[in-house]
């Protein structure tokens, strides 16, 4: 009787220790919803998530392809995600307009990856000439909105070009095929668009708005005040996954696309390899060193407002910073 009473007690005891245990390491379940389609430029979070950095961290994450920055931002907002990528003038267009209850935590491309490609048969070599030009474009697409300035700075008069109305998805198509002499496009998309440019005997040049000077914030990672006010750590714990993410993947390139086409067979290998290369080069450069990885510069976060208030017709005088908070980023 003594060693049966014995053997319940070292159970009981086994029982409560098991049970403290699985409460202690419960993980945080988080959904993250990135900006677009699952291409190259998103091999860090799926590549990352495959790796088990947020797990690490004792986050349960899922990461959903996105929408539009704009659909993020709602999403975020209202609850349906908990993190998002989303391009910094999306949000602060909506902050700016209706205060919607989201910030910026880290900002994940130092300048925008805005550009027009156009064929290096063209002959068109800069944005200067381009008076007359047929360029395609998209219903509100950011590229018309931003390119004035580009212009201005550029010496073309804006107003002399010609906006063709088209499907992005028949954009490159049409460029190929000389029926427009440019195409707006994000520059990480140059290597799949110049693989199909090729294969009809022409190749695509890139001419990157960065190039003259027109340097705005682009992709940050944004989350809910709720999540900043009710769950500090979890932010904190978030972003040094995404850094490690961010990280481990600009050093080791293929195996993160591996790992990416893992989550997202419909993705080729060197079509990953070749968004990733150029995606990188957004988030690591000399403006982050100078910053730190997630952090904003004053003066370009004024220049990036200047701009999309101009285009967005939003309050020049609203000060930008009311929708940020980087205080949960790492240093590095």
């Amino acid at each position: 009787m003594k060693f049966f009473k014995i053997r319940m007690a070292t159970a009981a005891l086994a029982s409560g220790f098991l049970a403290f245990g699985t409460g202690a390491s419960a993980l945080d379940k988080v959904h993250l919803q990135t900006d677009w389609i699952p291409s190259g430029e998103h091999a860090m979070y799926f590549g990352g998530w495959e790796k088990g950095f947020w797990k690490d961290e004792g986050i349960d994450i899922k990461v959903t392809r996105g929408y539009g920055s704009g659909d993020t931002v709602t999403k975020i907002a209202t609850g349906a995600a908990d993190f998002g990528v989303a391009d910094i003038g999306a949000l602060l267009t909506a902050k700016a307009r209706t205060n919607v209850p989201v910030k910026t935590i880290m900002q994940l491309y130092t300048h925008s990856p805005h550009s027009l490609f156009v064929l290096k048969s063209s002959g068109i070599t800069s944005f200067k000439g381009l008076e007359g030009k047929k360029i395609g474009i998209t219903p509100g697409n950011s590229h018309k909105v931003y390119f004035p300035s580009v212009a201005e700075r550029s010496g073309t008069d804006p107003n002399k070009i010609i906006w063709v109305n088209s499907d992005g998805a028949a954009m490159a198509a049409l460029l190929i095929a000389k029926r427009i002499d440019a195409a707006p496009f994000y520059s990480m998309h140059h290597f799949y668009q110049n693989k199909a440019a090729v294969k009809s005997g022409e190749e695509i040049a890139v001419l990157p708005f960065e190039k003259v000077g027109f340097a705005i914030y682009s992709a940050s990672m944004i989350t809910s005040e709720k999540m900043l006010n009710n769950k500090p750590d979890l932010v904190k714990r978030f972003l040094r996954a995404t850094q490690r993410a961010f990280k481990w993947a600009n050093a080791n390139q293929t195996e993160a696309c591996k790992l990416h086409i893992k989550k997202n067979p419909v993705v080729a290998q060197d079509d990953c390899e070749g968004s990733m290369r150029a995606t990188v080069k957004f988030v690591f450069n000399d403006h982050s060193k100078a910053t730190g990885l997630g952090k904003h510069d004053s003066k370009r976060l004024d220049f990036t407002y200047k701009h999309i208030a101009a285009a967005q017709k939003l309050d020049p005088n609203w000060d930008p910073r009311q929708a940020i908070d980087t205080s949960h980023v790492p240093s590095n």
